[in-house]
């Protein structure tokens, strides 16, 4: 077990955060049996709806190996995690972390932060900016002038084909992590979702209280991006959605523990029901503890912080994590213009920013992640993007802090358009129908979102085939004309390299792709320009194999 502290002299409003990671969860009060007394309804639907099981992840963290912690060390209890069988704790002396040394119970103790002052319950005062004048109405077609001030973003990803098909977010649960709310309860443009009573959960997780709307106006203007609802004045991307807002970051400097905010936050979304999670926050380099400061070569890989771990198992647990590229493009001391955590994670729709013309934006994150993963996966408007002012008015944001949570909206409505699709599904339809799929780069990733195309190919094969082991992987249709989709329920979490190939054994084409247990479909091969005739498909991962022979006409 490996405990890391600091021996500092006590001063009577500082706190340093400890992450305790615990071996098991024996002897727990909650069993897999019994789930309603950890997960909503609305979340067991939705696991029901796309085949996942309840399973040991779920189970909340030992509230017996809590206590003792607590006990043991008399720290306040921060947050805990389930996912990872963690819980952080706060204390107002480092040294007391010694006294969890050699607990049979307790596998690792980190330094995750200090706060001087102490963090709970210790808000800022809500500083609201003074309201700015509207933007200058622009006029044009009916259409246009309907949502008027977000016109732009909205028809550069053909958002307004969903809206006029009537799916502007109804029954969809969009969850918000970000840095504060500041007016978001006052705000007119959010009067609509106050009034039909949208707002369905709120928690600060930096100070542990229920007030989000204190601290910054950030979450205030990514909210609005998907929330604002103003006919022919400012409508967002999922106007007609319900939102849980939650504070995970604190001003002032970045430490691990924000991370552990995060998870907790994507937690109790999962236990919520919620459908989306969207993060406008990204984590490269940290001020505090000395030495946690992040490597891209080696922790931004998809996979292997806290940050991407929770952006991971929310899309086991049938959630979509939408998740900024980062604002480094112009580079950051210590990190360079690199995509940034958690938009590096696997399962994570990464969003980059582009201009109006759809140009990549100089502060949006490059690409791939530390794996070579393609990042961003999409982007959009972010240089600029009309939001709301926390102050009441409305001006022009920069940055993939606002780009983000339009798709976020977006790709709610379009689940809303079939609900019983996968987040694998939905990420994989919108990143094939951008703009530049057959190309991506460093820059744009897959390209610009198209949303008519995206609804119209999720008409498609949207019903898993029957799978069994020994037919995992099926070709839909085949024989086929142009393009060659298929369907893949893997009995693991892993990349599958498919490979074509002739009658004669020459390999054609190959592709790596990274796939879910569980229905993924579509996997697309571009094949249109491959002459009629018999080809070998082979599939191959690290835990299964399957060769389809096949027939284009």
């Amino acid at each position: 077990m490996l405990i890391a502290f600091l021996l500092c002299d006590t001063a009577n409003a500082q706190q340093y955060a400890f992450r305790v990671t615990f071996t098991d969860k024996n002897n727990t009060p909650y069993s897999l049996s019994s789930p309603l007394a950890y997960l909503s309804a609305r979340a067991l639907v939705r696991r029901t709806t796309q085949g996942i099981s309840v399973d040991s992840t779920d189970i909340p963290v030992n509230t017996r190996y809590i206590d003792s912690v607590l006990s043991l060390t008399g720290a306040i209890l921060h947050c805990t995690s389930r996912w990872l069988n963690t819980c952080t704790i706060l204390v107002a002396d480092s040294s007391q972390a010694i006294h969890l040394a050699g607990r049979s119970f307790i596998s690792n103790v980190q330094l995750t932060g200090f706060y001087n002052p102490d963090l709970h319950h210790r808000e800022a005062a809500a500083t609201g900016t003074t309201a700015m004048p509207l933007p200058a109405r622009r006029t044009g077609s009916v259409e246009s002038d309907y949502y008027n001030n977000t016109w732009v973003q909205t028809m550069m990803v053909n958002g307004n084909y969903l809206h006029d098909k009537g799916y502007k977010g109804q029954g969809k649960i969009i969850a918000v992590l970000d840095a504060g709310f500041i007016s978001t309860d006052t705000h007119p443009g959010f009067d609509s979702m106050w009034a039909s009573g949208r707002v369905v959960d709120t928690f600060n997780f930096t100070f542990h209280t229920g007030n989000v709307f204190t601290q910054d106006g950030h979450g205030t203007q990514v909210l609005s991006t998907m929330a604002g609802y103003i006919p022919n004045v400012f409508v967002g991307s999922a106007p007609l959605a319900a939102y849980a807002l939650y504070v995970t970051e604190k001003n002032g400097n970045d430490q691990p523990i924000e991370m552990d905010n995060m998870i907790s936050a994507a937690e109790r979304a999962d236990s919520l029901g919620a459908d989306v999670i969207t993060e406008s926050l990204g984590y490269d380099v940290f001020d505090y503890p000395p030495g946690a400061g992040m490597n891209f070569a080696t922790d931004a890989d998809g996979k292997t912080t806290v940050a991407a771990k929770a952006a991971n198992m929310a899309t086991k647990k049938g959630m979509l994590f939408v998740a900024t590229a980062g604002n480094d493009g112009d580079g950051y001391p210590g990190w360079g213009n690199h995509i940034s955590d958690p938009g590096d994670a696997d399962s994570a729709l990464t969003i980059g920013s582009v201009t109006g013309t759809g140009i990549p934006a100089s502060t949006s994150g490059y690409g791939p992640n530390a794996a070579g993963r393609v990042k961003p996966d999409v982007c959009t408007l972010g240089q600029y993007a009309t939001v709301f002012t926390p102050g009441g008015g409305y001006e022009e944001g920069g940055g993939t802090s606002f780009s983000t949570p339009q798709i976020a909206g977006w790709a709610a409505c379009l689940w809303q358009s079939k609900p019983t699709v996968t987040p694998y599904i939905l990420r994989q339809t919108i990143i094939q129908c951008a703009s530049s799929y057959s190309s991506p780069d460093t820059h744009l990733g897959y390209g610009i979102p198209d949303f008519e195309c995206t609804e119209q190919a999720l008409n498609v094969n949207d019903t898993p085939p029957p799978f069994t082991p020994g037919n995992w992987l099926i070709a839909l249709p085949n024989p086929f004309n142009s393009e060659l989709s298929l369907a893949a329920s893997p009995d693991a979490d892993e990349y599958v390299t498919f490979t074509l190939y002739d009658i004669a054994g020459k390999q054609v084409t190959s592709t790596a792709q990274y796939l879910y247990i569980g229905y993924n479909a579509p996997v697309v091969f571009p094949t249109e320009y491959l002459p009629a005739g018999i080809y070998i498909l082979k599939a191959v991962s690290p835990t299964q194999q399957k060769v389809i022979m096949l027939e284009k006409r």
